[in-house]
Order: structure tokens, then sequence, then C-alpha cells
């Protein structure tokens, strides 16, 4: 399965750009809800989370662009969650791929959102990224 903080943050990007519309149905809207309580418990239970990180996802923040004009924005998010070892968190992991499901259905079924990878150096697993490897 691709990293699950990466799962975490894509789902609730995804939850915030289709639950912030009028035609989302019920079932993402709840999914979405679920996610946010989730994550934002998850948050506050780690120690030295910034009040930004978890304002971000109360606010549904969290965009699909990674946009580094923001103040506080994905990498941050991404950051927040691996410290308080979010992606450890079944419930949350979950609660993201049913999201995932509702929000991509194509590609979930395509396998998007399961990789799994064991051992691996240098791997990058998703949309649109950027890597620079240094292998010694």
């Amino acid at each position: 399965m691709i990293e699950s903080v990466e799962l975490v943050v894509a789902a609730l990007a995804a939850g915030a750009a289709a639950g912030a519309g009028e035609t989302a149905s019920a079932a993402v809207k709840d999914a979405y809800t679920g996610l946010k309580s989730l994550t934002v418990r998850v948050l506050r239970r780690a120690k030295a989370v910034p009040a930004e990180v978890v304002e971000l996802v109360e606010a549904d923040a969290v965009t699909l662009t990674r946009d580094e004009s923001d103040t506080v924005g994905r990498r941050e998010l991404t950051a927040a969650l691996t410290a308080a070892s979010a992606g450890e968190d079944e419930d949350l992991v979950a609660e993201a791929l049913k999201v995932l499901e509702l929000t991509d259905p194509d590609g979930t079924q395509q396998g998007k959102y399961r990789v799994l990878l064991h051992g691996n150096k240098g791997v990058q697993v998703g949309d649109h990224n950027t890597q620079t490897n240094t292998f010694s």
C-alpha cells in the first residue's frame, strides 16, 4: 500500500474538494467527516503539532495541489502525521481508503492506492512527484 500518511493526506484533499460541493453524496460527506475527526484526534494526541496544522484539517483547507504558497500545507501536514505515527493507526488508514474509494472509484479500481513495497530504496509512489536520489 502507498505510504499510509500520504494516503491520509490525499484522502483529506480529495474529501475537502468533493465535500465542498453541493453535489457530494451523503456517503462522501460522512466518510470525509469521519476521516477529519480521526485525523484531528491523532494530531491532538501527538506532542508538538502546530495548531495551524490542526486548523488546516478542521477548515477543509487541505488541497489537491501542492501549492508552496500556503503558509501551512501538505508538507507540514505530512510531517505532523508522520510524527504522530498516523500511518500506524489502522482506523485512520481504513477511513482514508474509504474516502478515496468514494471520491476516486476509477483510481481505486485500478489499484492506485494499493501499492506494496518492502525493502526498497529510492521508490516514490504517487502522482506528479519530483525526487532526487543520492545513493552511496
